[in-house]
């Protein structure tokens, strides 16, 4: 379904090529459906990454029972790999979970900005294109600092997807502003979009 609408056949407007209106009720809704996804997602990025220890011990139980230990040797041994460094460093150095809480904390942070993008979002477009160059930032990171910190690179890539599929909601939410923002200066400057009626 497309956010605009053409004007009647036989109505003239006040500036040149054809009416059309913005059903701006309709584009805000689906810009905060898919803020909301984004935010959700950051959401729980954030939570899951307080119960550290907990996820990766439950994610060794999970490759053994459900046989992918066998069928993905490569990922079982850095799964395997992962769950005792961290067991380790968490057991001798438990001031080590203090740098992922923060972690977490970031990730909510995060989330919170995009409150303003929520309330309007022409205003703190500002807030999805700041997200937009974050996502991008993370593919230079994985693959300069994955292979500095021994990181396999069949992860490096698993990293990277967050930064491509964060994208995606973004790219959306600001094509979709930028819709706003041409029908209010429309609205604003040049009144191409009241409909007058022919005589």
């Amino acid at each position: 379904m497309s956010d605009i609408a053409t004007a009647p056949t036989g109505s003239t407007t006040a500036g040149p090529g054809p009416a059309t209106v913005t059903d701006t009720a309709l584009v805000q809704r689906r810009i905060r459906r898919w803020l909301w996804l984004f935010i959700v997602c950051l959401v729980l990025s954030g939570l899951t990454a307080f119960p550290l220890q907990t996820e990766t011990s439950l994610l060794v139980k999970f490759m053994d029972a459900t046989g992918l230990a066998d069928a993905l040797p490569a990922l079982d041994a850095w799964v395997l790999r992962v769950g005792d460094g961290v067991a380790d460093g968490y057991g001798s150095h438990p001031f080590l979970a203090y740098g992922t809480d923060w972690l977490a904390f970031a990730h909510l942070v995060i989330a919170a900005a995009f409150w303003g993008p929520l309330k309007d979002p022409v205003r703190n477009v500002w807030v999805i294109r700041w997200a937009m160059i974050a996502c991008g930032g993370i593919v230079p990171l994985a693959l300069i600092c994955g292979p500095l910190r021994g990181i396999p690179l069949f992860w490096q890539f698993v990293d990277m997807s967050f930064g491509v599929f964060g994208l995606i909601p973004l790219l959306v939410v600001h094509r979709l502003i930028r819709t706003l923002e041409w029908d209010r200066a429309v609205r604003t400057h040049h009144d191409f979009a009241r409909v007058v009626p022919s005589p």
